[in-house]
């Protein structure tokens, strides 16, 4: 793969694609986290998945290890790992490229078509976790806040979705630090999500899409 599309998108937006090798010895830095099904990530520049596509190839495997002899378990536990992943990109291509690889390795590990109920949820999921937006700005390329879902596995097929503004999420450090009039105050005082859904079925994530999983907005 090509490090640059072009010279004028290196000019306009500083875009540099990080080469594979780089990208798997960066997550070895942190290689425990990325073979846990249920850590989060958060790729501000996202591209087209160099970083993303890697994480959930390791957590897919982790679900492998863990649920393989489960279909049931396999198939619900590999979207919670796809549902721990988050990325911001600024350029509209780079972002559809993005989802399209990732639901890509997903459906891969499962076998799915494009019209399977968990491939569609999938993409879903994507189209929430994955903001065409400014990662500087907190904004989507609408102006609005970007807003992410915190996704959680109720077990039994069953998932929990809560939403969290992403410049209220980035603000949490300051309320940890040592002095700090709001150190003392857990984080459930502080942080409350903009919106609380009732527990979906992985058919309720796939009716949420409508219209084809690549063209997820």
């Amino acid at each position: 793969m090509s490090l640059v599309k072009s010279k004028q998108r290196v000019a306009d937006h500083g875009e540099v694609f990080t080469p594979a090798w780089m990208v798997e010895a960066m997550l070895d830095l942190v290689k425990g986290e990325t073979e846990r099904i249920d850590a989060r990530f958060l790729e501000p520049a996202c591209g087209s998945g160099n970083f993303i596509g890697q994480i959930l190839r390791r957590k897919l495997a982790a679900v492998e290890l863990k649920y393989g002899q489960s279909d049931f378990e396999r198939r619900h536990y590999a979207l919670l790992g796809l549902m721990c992943i988050y990325g911001i990109e600024l350029l509209a291509d780079n972002i559809a490229e993005c989802r399209a690889n990732v639901l890509e390795i997903f459906a891969e590990y499962l076998q799915l078509d494009e019209t399977d109920d968990l491939c569609r949820a999938a993409a879903y999921v994507l189209s929430q976790n994955l903001v065409h937006g400014d990662a500087l700005t907190m904004r989507d390329q609408g102006g609005k806040s970007i807003t992410f879902a915190e996704w959680g596995y109720l077990g039994k097929g069953k998932y929990q979705r809560r939403d969290f503004r992403f410049d209220v999420l980035t603000g949490s450090s300051k309320y940890s630090e040592e002095g700090s009039l709001f150190a003392d105050l857990g984080k459930h005082e502080i942080f409350t999500p903009t919106k609380t859904y009732p527990p979906m079925t992985v058919h309720e994530l796939a009716a949420a899409l409508g219209g084809n999983p690549l063209e997820a907005a």
